[in-house]
């Protein structure tokens, strides 16, 4: 990561701390009142293909034990009303600020994928995390949806894993390292805007 690039990851975070701070704290307090504790979701991720960290999220499911492989249709009876509103307006990913402030993400870049699908993918892996993972990102914003969309009918862990897999990863990774090509701060400045407007402000406002 270049100083520029980790210099803007810093002003975007205290930026965001100013802008949903108070809120953020807001939500903790009805999601304790409502559904208790645990109030975060902490799981290990991927940096480089050897080299993990703990990515930090707000806890959108039921606990139901050890958590395994990508959320699809397996899991979607175990997100919890609160938690599919935070979904929604990816109020589940402030946490992640943490993970940029450590220096384990930065605000753009491959979303950390899973010690499985890097295990399996060594190659692929060891050229898209020569970029930061990101808590959003070209891929995150182009194929997002369509991964939803692909996963849900999946029922069963197996039925996920190969979805994700052998259609999601190779496709993610494309965009990726197109990111990976073309990173600039502009290009972050864009992928940031993007995410403050076609996903945050349209999933909230329903415009979409």
């Amino acid at each position: 990561m270049t100083p520029a690039k980790r210099a803007l990851d810093l002003v975007m975070v205290a930026i965001l701390l100013v802008l949903v701070g108070l809120p953020f704290l807001c939500l903790l307090a009805v999601m304790l009142l409502v559904e208790g504790r645990p109030l975060f979701y902490v799981a290990e991720r991927m940096k480089s293909p050897d080299q993990p960290f703990n990515l930090w999220k707000l806890r959108t499911m039921r606990p139901a034990g050890p958590e395994r492989g990508v959320s699809g249709g397996d899991k979607r009876a175990r997100i919890t009303r609160f938690g599919a509103f935070c979904r929604r307006v990816r109020a589940d990913e402030v946490p992640q600020l943490w993970n940029v402030l450590k220096g384990d993400m930065s605000i753009v870049g491959p979303r950390p994928p899973l010690r499985d699908y890097t295990d399996r993918f060594p190659e692929l892996y060891r050229q898209v995390l020569q970029s930061r993972p990101g808590i959003t990102g070209l891929a995150s914003l182009r194929y997002h949806e369509t991964e939803e969309r692909l996963l849900a009918p999946c029922l069963d862990a197996a039925a996920v894993d190969h979805v994700y897999a052998t259609r999601c990863v190779p496709r993610k990774a494309r965009l990726d390292l197109i990111y990976q090509r073309h990173q600039s701060l502009c290009f972050d400045l864009v992928l940031i805007w993007e995410t403050g407007t076609r996903v945050l402000l349209r999933r909230v406002f329903r415009l979409e």
